[in-house]
Parts: structure tokens; sequence; C-alpha cells
């Protein structure tokens, strides 16, 4: 029994045969039926192209709709079954140029040559949209909100892209694969200084993924390379960060390793926001508090019971060490400057922007030449920036406009108009 390619290459000397009875010189009979064969191999491959992608993919798309799970929408959304279908028309081409250029061995070898090469890139490319499509689908899993795999499957892919490029070199050059790695070895130093960002991101990657350093979302501040705002994207070489301006910096992912970088995503999983601030009291206006002050203060609705249980546990002391009261500085009293401090105190802790589970100071730090500071350390409930910042100055406008009923002053610096009224 006769085999399909000795069968068409009969049909082939057959085709010419009978052009050269029609009268057609045999060279010209080899060459216009080079070109009717091609011609019906085109149309070939245009009708298996179209099986492939309408018909198959058709059917697939029919299928994969009617099923519950999600995943297999994404392998047709980045087109897997789409780019397979390409090696159809391939693989016939390979096994039918013989038929149309059987009279030219060497132009046969020169696109079977051609048709490897372009039936290796459609492997690649499917490959390709294959880990495309698994990256997508690790995205809609809760692991990956700590876990990006980005980077890594960037590593895969330049391995493969590597692969295929010494692959085609092979092929192209009829060497096999082990000598062109032999060769590699020699070059082995340029490719490590080609590929050292490559090489030093993809081990910065795997230290970020196993301390879960920085992760899409959060928001970072480095001020060594001007970032200070959310991270949008992770890949093997870059990071790219979206600043609050809207600016987009891209910094090197090894340099999160190498550089230091604060990482705000404790602060936004934590519930709190911290507030850290400090008024500057002039110390000339701090004093112990008379009888008329303290009728006064007790008035404050947040500072009544305190004011009483606290004259209450003065008197008693003073009594028991019997303390001359004549003299102020005789024994315990109260100053304005310390109920102040109890009152923003209680006014912080009856906020309801203020998170009182979490650390919450108001307290004395050391005095300086530009008074006393009173500082405020605790945390707001409200993470939004804007929110924030707002709670923080409405704490302070009020703070500010209650300071002179306690007989403080806040410290400022002497501006020109302080000194043109000293002079008038």
């Amino acid at each position: 029994m006769e085999t399909e390619a000795t069968f068409f290459i009969k049909l082939s000397q057959a085709f010419v045969n009978w052009l050269s009875d029609l009268g057609i010189p045999t060279d010209w009979a080899v060459i216009i039926k080079a070109v009717i064969f091609s011609i019906v191999i085109l149309l070939l491959c245009i009708v298996v192209n179209w099986i492939a992608k309408k018909l198959i993919i058709g059917i697939e798309k029919n299928i994969i709709k009617k099923t519950r799970v999600t995943w297999d929408d994404t392998f047709l959304e980045k087109k897997v079954f789409q780019r397979l279908s390409h090696i159809a028309p391939a693989i016939v081409i390979y096994y039918t140029v013989g038929i149309a250029f059987y009279e030219f061995p060497d132009f046969i070898n020169a696109l079977q040559i051609a048709t490897y090469i372009y039936l290796l890139i459609a492997i690649v490319l499917v490959v390709d949209s294959f880990i495309n499509a698994m990256h997508t689908i690790y995205t809609t899993l809760p692991i990956s909100e700590n876990r990006p795999i980005k980077g890594y499957l960037q590593v895969v892919k330049i391995l493969i892209y590597f692969v295929a490029i010494l692959m085609i070199i092979s092929i192209i050059f009829n060497m096999a694969m082990g000598k062109l790695f032999t060769g590699l070895g020699a070059i082995a130093a340029i490719l490590l200084l080609i590929f050292k960002d490559t090489i030093l991101g993809f081990v910065a990657s795997i230290q970020m993924a196993a301390h879960n350093m920085v992760k899409p979302g959060d928001w970072i501040e480095m001020p060594s390379r001007k970032a200070d705002g959310t991270v949008i994207d992770i890949t093997l070489n870059t990071v790219k960060v979206q600043n609050f301006d809207k600016t987009i910096i891209t910094i090197p992912t090894y340099a999160l390793v190498s550089e230091s970088f604060q990482n705000w995503k404790g602060m936004e999983e934590s519930g709190g926001r911290r507030i850290k601030r400090a008024l500057k009291i002039d110390m000339k206006s701090v004093t112990f508090c008379t009888p008329e002050m303290l009728e006064k203060f007790k008035k404050i609705h947040f500072l009544k019971d305190y004011i009483e249980q606290k004259e209450k546990e003065l008197v008693e002391y003073n009594t028991k060490h019997n303390i001359d009261n004549s003299i102020v500085v005789n024994g315990r009293r109260q100053t304005n400057l310390g109920i102040f401090r109890k009152y923003v105190e209680a006014y912080l802790k009856n906020h309801p922007k203020i998170h009182n589970e979490m650390t919450f100071l108001v307290r004395h730090l050391e005095p300086d030449d530009k008074g006393i500071p009173i500082q405020i350390y605790v945390f707001s409930n409200d993470q939004k920036w804007a929110n924030y910042e707002s709670i923080q100055a409405d704490i302070f406008d009020h703070l500010l406009a209650v300071i002179p009923e306690f007989g403080l002053q806040v410290f400022q610096s002497p501006s020109g108009d302080d000194f043109r009224k000293l002079t008038q």
C-alpha cells in the first residue's frame, strides 16, 4: 500500500506532466505547479484556521458559559484557546509544503525551518496566555492579598522565552542544544551583567513575599525615592507607587529590600490613626489656682467631679501634715496647667472620633525656649486621610480657643507687629 507522502509526490509529478502535455515548458510547469499548490495550501490553512477558531472555540465558549465556575472564563478571556488555534495552520504547512515544492528541496527545508519557528512561537504564546490566566485566577484568591506572585511568574516567562530563543537558534543553525548551553557558560559573566537588575529583583521579590513586606494597595513612604502613596503594581524589576498628588513613581524592586521605607499597612489594619501634636504653653502663665478660679473651673462640665475629688484629696493631705496654707508654696495645690491637662484628657475621652482602646496620652515634654509642650498622643478611629486631618484640626481649634479660659497663654514667637505695638 502506498504511503500518503508517495501518493502526493506522484500527484505532484502527474500535475507537472499534465502541464507539459499542454505544451508548457517543464521549468515553467514546475513553477506554475508550485504556485497553484501554494494557493491550495493557503486556502487549506484558512479553512483549518476557520475550523479551529470558529468551530472548536465556538463550542468551547458555549460549554464554558454554561459552567458554574468562573476560572474557565478567564482562560477564554486571556485568549488561551484562540492562540492555541494558530498551531493548526502550522501543522498543515509543515506536512504539505513538500508537495508544492518537491522540486526545490532547499526551499522546502527553509520553509519547514520557518514553520518550526512559527510553531514554537505559537506554543510560547499559548504558555504565556496560560500563565496570565493562572495569575488572574490567583488574584481572586484571598491569599493573593498578602502573597503576590507576579514577580515569580515573570521569572518563569523569562526562562521560557530564553529557552525558546535558544531553540530557535538551534533550529536555524542546526546546532545541538547541548552545544549552545556549553557556549553560554563562557558568556555567563556577560549574562549576569545584562540581567543584573532582573536577578536582584527576583531575589528581592522572594524576600518581600517571605516577610510580607509590601503588596499592591499598601500605602508606603520612601523619602529617598520621593515616594509617598499607594502601591499599584509589583513586577520583577519595578514597584509602581501612585503618590497622593497623582504622580507615579517607579522604584526598583531590590531598593525596597536594600533601603528603608515606611509601610502604613499596620496603621490601616489596627483600626486607628495616630495624632501626635503638641501645644507650647508660655511658662509665665502657669500659676496656682485661687478659690475663685476653682469655682469657675467647676462650672466646666468635664471638670466638676475631678476638681471636687481632687480638692478633697488635697485638703485631707494638707490637714494630715499640718500644712500652713497662708503660704502658697506649702502643701499641695492645683495649678491651672494641671487642670487644663485633665480637661484635655476628659475632652478627648469623650470625643466620638478618638479610639479609647489604643495608646492615650496627654503629657508634658521637656520645656525649652519656646515654652512647655503639652503633647497629645492619641489615635483617631477614622483612618481616612481627609477625615483624619479634619478631626485633628477640630481638636486643636477647640483647645487653642479654650486655653485662655484657664489663664494660660500659648507661646508664639513675636512678629513685627508685636514689636511695633511695644514702641507705640
